[in-house]
């Protein structure tokens, strides 16, 4: 063995290996119970950051956990290419804008990014030791996709689950489309509360507030509370707005908080849902001066073409000279923004697509009971959202790049034309209705949808597309084992698969539920600091510490909790990886020496005894902890006994063996060759699925021959072959080890090297029986303390001395 580990060369051996044996490749045929993972697929938008690597090794601990426990795991990836993201990512790398182009013309620029850096993403969790199926592998705008996402689509139309309709909606002005209420953030902003001055109709002064004057030309009513004293004299009257002079009727409604503002407000088309609520109550009338182009229309009068900010800007400016502005106050408060551009959303009635959830949201309730959320804490946010919900989901967007709806309108009756199942995937864009006529009034004036599908409306269909829905299912079945994914998309992710599962086949989507949390670069999450000095990228790690030391850097994140970058956290992942190595090098000539001789464990000594029982019992606390995918606890117990029980203190008691072979017999070497090789050998499967390289590695030069695995990570992790009980032999060694620390700490206080003979050690205990248990591991003691001779006194002794006798050092430890 090398004298360093050299991680750029080895972690490349093993994954060739891993490659060129299949040892992640789903088995079709296997009669394994089947343990399959709901990857997440990530967005295409140019490049992975830290936080990827550290939610995605996640996944992939618990894939080769779950591996190595002789499950058949299906591990597939996705990429989710055909939403914004990638829309912005193409037009940000080619410097153009989507409407520059032809809409075929931009699709072909966005397709050909999408699969470089797919590759690109594929080499990148290849080298940090992924063990996906790649034969596997979807992505979000793919031929098989596409036609899974539009036959979802149909079915759900007719169910009766999906309506189109003229509808406000919330809509984004800068990505210029409409958005979901689960693609909305929530921002403080700073700005101003306006008090401006109505008229009624008989002159009378009302003063209304608010933070949004550039909407008063789409001022369509007033409103007061019902029990508002100071306004019951307004019931049934009319009001004129300031500057647009537009008559608007007054009225009351339980809607309207009396300790806001002046306890009046003005309704209009559309500042929020409110405005939304009074404008179908009432049936007022639309006047819509926001335009697609975010813009002002020209219903807006003096604002026309300015966009919000101008707008806001300008309307002040013609309030003042109007002496209608009463008052400004500076405020800060919160505004729904899309989470993509940060910007504010507004309200337009647009033609949508939306799937009905509202009147279905008890039972997305009782759905997420049926499933094992983990950790449990994570339901109560699911349960949040979805009692909180005042929208139906909008599916539809007004993009260039993404899944079209497979869907015609006749112009005379309005007849929505559906597409043949047989003639998906479909773009009734580039495909004429292959009938030519309208089946419900024969007429020829058939125009096909414009829109395309959000993306969470295909990324919601992930378990059907790993099942191969709905020609065929795979061996792989619904519901799938578990849906690995951060918590911030429990609201879009994890809510709409469950929606798609049950509309469509009356299911769970998943057994489990596993979320995790963020990567934190101070406060923020590290993928909002993406670029920012002091935030590495992950080819930045790459280049300074091996996958294996990032990979435990990540396994540190416990689930469902936030974790903060730490490059220390790291560098301790690399101590770790040199210890192993150097322990395995100490313990090189055991290993391979052992032969697998049937040996009587009742015969081995204290020692041997005492490992392989702490060794049970931790493979028994593992086991437990990754049931229930805690692997930070996991990798904390083997940790503590890799550092504490097996390097700090069996190799260094057995040391003298190892240097002086010759001294010892032949059963006390067999006995010590079956203990370093059987717990050498766990030791490496404990750490194999967190840091699968440098174990694959002392396996492949140590182990492989005597084992007839090809690789460590097709070995079983199995308790039970680890279920040895020696708790007396344990606890005697525990006293055996405290002499020896007592030792160690003398030396050391006196700044000695723990190499420094002793003439003469004398231990003293009240207990004659451990006395003479102590003598029987005489030669071990020896050998430890570096001691010429020990006596064994029957006498209770507080005090630990090391002191000079005659020029020669003497000890006293009392137990």
């Amino acid at each position: 063995m090398d004298k360093h580990y050299n991680h750029e060369n080895f972690e490349h051996e093993a994954r060739k290996l891993w490659e060129k044996e299949k040892i992640y490749y789903f088995e079709e045929k296997s009669q394994k119970e089947i343990f399959s993972i709901d990857t997440p697929p990530p967005t295409v938008s140019g490049t992975l950051h830290t936080g990827h690597i550290f939610s995605y090794t996640h996944t992939d601990i618990i894939a080769r956990y779950k591996r190595m426990k002789n499950f058949n795991v299906f591990y597939p990836m996705g990429f989710d290419d055909n939403g914004l993201p990638t829309e912005r990512f193409v037009e940000k790398k080619h410097k153009i804008k989507a409407h520059m182009l032809k809409r075929s013309e931009f699709i072909k620029l966005c397709l050909k990014e999408s699969q470089q850096a797919e590759i690109d993403f594929e080499n990148l969790w290849k080298t940090l030791a992924l063990s996906v199926d790649w034969r596997n592998t979807y992505s979000t705008i793919s031929d098989k996709v596409r036609k899974i996402s539009q036959y979802s689509f149909i079915e759900l139309f007719k169910k009766d689950f999906i309506y189109r309709k003229q509808e406000p909606a919330l809509y984004c002005t800068t990505c210029q489309t409409s958005v979901s209420q689960a693609e909305l953030d929530s921002t403080q902003i700073k700005t101003t509360f306006n008090d401006i001055e109505f008229e009624s109709e008989d002159g009378e002064k009302l003063i209304i507030s608010t933070t949004r004057p550039e909407l008063l030309p789409a001022c369509v009513a007033i409103f007061y509370h019902p029990n508002d004293k100071r306004y019951k004299n307004l019931e049934n009257k009319n009001a004129i707005v300031p500057i647009f002079n537009q008559k608007v009727k007054i009225i009351s409604d339980e809607k309207v908080d009396p300790e806001k503002g002046t306890g009046l407000v003005m309704c209009c088309t559309f500042g929020d849902q409110t405005d939304i609520y009074w404008y179908k109550k009432y049936k007022l009338p639309f006047i819509q001066v926001v335009g697609l182009n975010g813009k002002w229309t020209d219903a807006s009068g003096p604002l026309k073409n300015l966009r919000v900010h101008e707008a806001r800007k300008k309307i002040i400016e013609l309030l003042l000279e109007n002496k209608k502005l009463k008052s400004e106050k500076k405020i800060e408060h919160a505004v729904n923004v899309h989470e993509r551009c940060k910007q504010e959303i507004e309200f337009l009635i647009l033609p949508q697509w939306f799937v009905k959830i509202l009147q279905h949201k008890q039972k997305f309730l009782d759905v997420a009971e049926k499933i094992e959320w983990i950790p449990q804490f994570m339901k109560t946010r699911y349960i949040d959202w979805v009692q909180n919900l005042g929208w139906d989901w909008c599916i539809s967007r007004q993009r260039f790049y993404g899944i079209p709806f497979p869907v015609w309108h006749c112009m005379d009756c309005k007849k929505i034309i559906l597409a043949d199942n047989k003639d998906l995937p479909i773009d009734p864009q580039e495909q004429e209705y292959p009938d030519k006529k309208c089946p419900q009034c024969s007429s020829s004036n058939i125009k096909p949808d414009t829109d395309i599908m959000d993306t969470w409306a295909t990324s919601s269909l992930s378990p059907q597309i790993n099942a191969n829905w709905p020609q065929n299912f795979k061996s792989v079945t619904i519901p799938m084992s578990i849906r690995p994914q951060a918590h911030d998309i429990i609201r879009t992710w994890a809510f709409y698969t469950i929606v798609k599962s049950t509309y469509h086949l009356e299911k769970i989507p998943w057994k489990q539920i596993v979320i995790s949390g963020h990567v934190l670069h101070g406060k923020e999450k590290i993928s909002k600091s993406k670029g920012k000095k002091g935030i590495p990228t992950p080819q930045d790690l790459l280049k300074n510490y091996s996958a294996d030391a990032i990979r435990y850097w990540a396994a540190q994140g416990r689930l469902g909790t936030d974790t903060a970058y730490s490059e220390n956290q790291i560098r301790t992942g690399q101590r770790l990886i040199t210890k192993l190595w150097n322990a395995f090098r100490f313990c090189k000539d055991n290993i391979i020496e052992y032969k697998k001789d049937k040996l009587d464990l009742e015969n081995f000594d204290n020692l041997n005894k005492w490992l392989l029982h702490n060794f049970s019992k931790t493979i028994k606390e593992y086991t437990q902890y990754f049931e229930n995918y805690n692997y930070t606890q996991a990798l904390e117990v083997v940790e503590k006994f890799f550092w504490h029980n097996f390097c700090d203190n069996y190799l260094e008691l057995i040391k003298d063996q190892i240097f002086n072979p010759d001294n010892y017999d032949l059963q006390t070497k067999q006995q010590t060759q079956f203990t370093i090789y059987q717990i050498g050998l766990g030791i490496l499967k404990l750490f194999g699925p967190i840091m699968p390289h440098i174990t694959e590695t002392l396996y492949q030069k140590m182990y492989k021959e005597k084992e007839n695995h090809i690789s460590l990570h097709i070995t079983l992790i199995n308790e039970k072959l680890y279920n040895y009980n020696f708790e007396k032999n344990a606890q005697f060694i525990d006293k055996f080890i405290e002499i020896v620390t007592i030792c160690r700490k003398l030396k050391t206080e006196k700044k000695l090297s723990l190499k420094t003979e002793l003439e003469l050690l004398t231990i003293c205990s009240p207990n004659q029986k451990f006395l003479d248990d102590i003598k029987k591991e005489e030669k071990l003691l020896l050998g430890i303390s570096k001691s010429k001779k020990i006596i064994y006194i029957k006498e209770k002794k507080e005090k630990q001395e090391l002191f000079e006798k005659d020029g020669k050092l003497e000890m006293i430890i009392g137990v």
